[in-house]
């Protein structure tokens, strides 16, 4: 028993510490520890924890890291409607609001400007303290639940501190950091993608996404900015935002400019003015400013239309936009052949920067704006990070000009294109002899995520595969010291790093080799999800198709892909080379793994007292089950918890699925 609360102390006390350090890192900037030093104590935590999971907290520093799958996101009614503000985009319409107002008003009414961020709104709710619930803003009267997105943001407390009502909800923006969506971009481009559009939209999707795990990777970044006190002593919406600062949330800055008490429309004006000439230079996006009566009393007189406040308007920026000259298109091939249409422009200033390249996407987006090599186009940003052409100046067309029409062969290996009945782009079906696919896909193979060679990089496996050193990654493991020193810009030393990099790539876990064979849709995650249900290369290229989707968080796309990559004798072939030079193709055992449940299929539902679900996954694969999304004539058992969804509960019944509880699963792996 003393033990128990040695344990129990010890793990709030690093619960505690952990909240402080990163309350002093992602709020304050002011850290006093290293990351290493962070990440220790993380795992040491996770480690207590997993050992003692009746100290199982929602709200643990652990929980940052994600892990749950999200089939279906549950609709919650909100507690008070989310409405949208009215829009204005000049003075004009600001006068008028403020007119509006202060006629209503027995007393002139105080306003607050703030920053209109550009992405997307969430209601949290948090119940003595702790985070309780997140809820996307939906149709305003109802929104998804997507606390376990949520939880994985490190500016969301997970535990408020000070004085704090004891229910309420606060309101904010989640956003995408700029630089970290450049990387992620360049990531998605890398891997054979498209590009995603905008930071806004990147932002919105990541949260709607149903592994928590690659949410916790994305660079999501927050502001809360309204309080909807319950009980709460502020009068003001300025002092709210205020206290809520001091509780452990990241609200606007006034120090920053961010949020400014104003008086008059010249003050107002003065603040659109201010961020319109600086929002370039801002870490996030904005499109905005939020104008609002400061007074709750006098918010709760105006009260609300239909669809927005009465207290509060939006000044909307206009999107920045430039014309310039369309002056040839050019295309690139990505490692998995699609082909990406690039438009090479006159260039020009725009948002602080010069553009001299805009992504036109595909085929389809050319025709939709007729284009026409030496146009006037007309650029805007407008929230992307890479720029767009969203017109064409007809008027200054000249009748010379010709139609920009898409491409039918290969850029590099002249092989004609294709483009798959419901795909967007077109595709270089030339898989073996495109170099920029067989380039790309090398590039691929040797990168950090995947089997992190080092001594290699993107000028060196150009000069050999265009000296003949290599045609694929399995060649890398043919080169030699003497071979490479024989190429001109080569030294022993460099030689030497790069077979001792490949010597060590022979170590290299087979979830990140699945991974780096570049299988079309097969990320690093679901790499790791097939690595750990099928064990074996040998066994994931025997699955069916049906077995694949089986796969918890594999869906019909990524299997058809993964059949047909294996289909492929020449990829085949690579996988044999790959594996007579050393590499892993075999999941290793983990300490303490047994075959209690071996090839018996479980469905996790609902929520449990002692385990989180992901707790459950895991011990059903470390005892050799395997974890199945949705329930068929294959399960074998439902490890059933509360709130279990009635449908699966009625499937389960019509196929005869046995339905167990958290404690008769404890016995099926001898855990008492």
């Amino acid at each position: 028993m003393e033990f128990s609360m040695t344990t129990e102390t010890k793990i709030i006390h690093l619960r505690n510490e952990l909240s402080k350090h990163n309350t002093l890192y992602y709020l304050k900037a002011e850290p006093e520890i290293s990351d290493f030093e962070f990440d220790k104590l993380l795992e040491e935590l996770d480690k207590l924890e997993k050992e003692h999971p009746e100290f199982h907290d929602p709200n643990s520093p652990t929980q940052r890291v994600g892990g749950g799958i999200t089939k279906n996101f549950e609709t919650v009614t909100h507690r008070s409607a989310m409405l949208s503000l009215s829009n204005s985009y000049n003075d004009e319409e600001i006068e008028e609001f403020i007119l509006r107002v202060n006629k209503t008003l027995e007393e002139p009414a105080e306003f607050v400007c703030e920053l209109k961020y550009d992405g997307a709104a969430i209601n949290i709710q948090y119940v003595n303290g702790e985070f309780h619930q997140a809820v996307t803003r939906g149709d305003g009267t109802k929104g998804d639940d997507i606390s376990a997105n949520v939880r994985t943001i490190k500016t969301i407390p997970l535990k408020l501190k000070g004085n704090y009502p004891k229910d309420f909800d606060i309101r904010g923006e989640i956003f995408m950091i700029l630089d970290g969506f450049k990387k992620l971009n360049e990531e998605r481009v890398d891997l054979g993608f498209e590009p995603f559009a905008n930071p806004r939209n990147s932002a919105a999707g990541t949260l709607k996404m149903q592994d928590s795990t690659i949410v916790s990777k994305r660079p999501l970044d927050s502001f809360l900015y309204y309080v909807i006190g319950r009980g709460q002593e502020s009068k003001t919406h300025f002092d709210s935002i205020l206290n809520a600062a001091s509780w452990g949330f990241k609200t606007p800055a006034p120090s920053l400019n961010y949020i400014k008490k104003v008086n008059s429309i010249d003050e107002i004006r003065a603040f659109i003015n201010y961020w319109d000439k600086r929002r370039n230079d801002l870490p996030f996006e904005i499109d905005g400013i939020v104008i609002k009566v400061n007074s709750f009393k006098q918010q709760e007189i105006l009260g609300y239309t239909a669809k927005s406040p009465r207290w509060a308007i939006a000044y909307k920026f206009k999107a920045e936009q430039v014309s310039t000259i369309l002056e040839y298109v050019t295309y690139q091939v990505g490692r998995t052949g699609a082909i990406t249409p690039v438009a090479n422009l006159k260039a020009v200033s725009l948002a602080g920067t010069t553009v001299k390249r805009a992504s036109l996407h595909n085929q389809d987006q050319i025709d939709k704006l007729d284009l026409h090599i030496g146009d006037t186009v007309y650029v805007e940003k407008g929230g992307e990070i890479i720029p767009k052409i969203v017109g064409v100046d007809i008027s200054q067309r000249n009748t010379s000009l010709y139609k920009v029409n898409f491409i039918e062969n290969c850029p590099d290996c002249n092989t004609p294109l294709e483009r798959k009945k419901g795909e967007a782009q077109h595709f270089c079906p030339n898989f073996i002899g495109c170099a920029s696919q067989v380039k790309g896909r090398i590039e691929h193979y040797i990168s950090r995520k995947a089997m992190n060679i080092d001594g290699i990089g993107s000028e060196t496996i150009d000069v050999f595969v265009d000296k003949g050193l290599i045609r694929n990654y399995a060649d890398l493991y043919t080169l030699t010291e003497n071979k490479i020193i024989d190429l001109e810009r080569f030294k022993e030393k460099s030689a030497q790093n790069i077979i001792t990099g490949l010597e060590e790539s022979k170590k290299v876990e087979f979830n990140k080799v699945l991974f780096a064979l570049g299988i079309r849709f097969v990320g690093a995650t679901v790499a790791k999800k097939l690595a750990k249900h099928y064990k074996s290369i040998d066994v994931l290229i025997n699955a069916s198709k049906e077995e694949l989707i089986e796969v918890d968080e594999i869906g019909e796309r990524i299997a058809e892909s993964v059949i047909s990559f294996f289909e492929n004798q020449d990829n085949i072939e690579l996988i044999n080379r790959l594996k007579s030079s050393g590499i892993q193709f075999e999941q290793q055992e983990v300490a303490g793994s047994t075959e209690r449940l071996k090839d018996i299929r479980f469905v996790v539902s609902g929520v449990f007292k002692e385990f989180s679900r992901d707790d459950l996954k895991a011990l059903i694969e470390l005892n050799g089950g395997k974890n199945v999304s949705s329930v068929s004539s294959k399960t074998n058992f439902i490890v059933a918890g509360d709130g279990m969804g009635p449908s699966k509960k009625e499937k389960a019944e019509k196929l005869g699925v046995k339905i167990i509880t958290e404690k008769e699963f404890k016995s099926l792996i001898n855990l008492t």
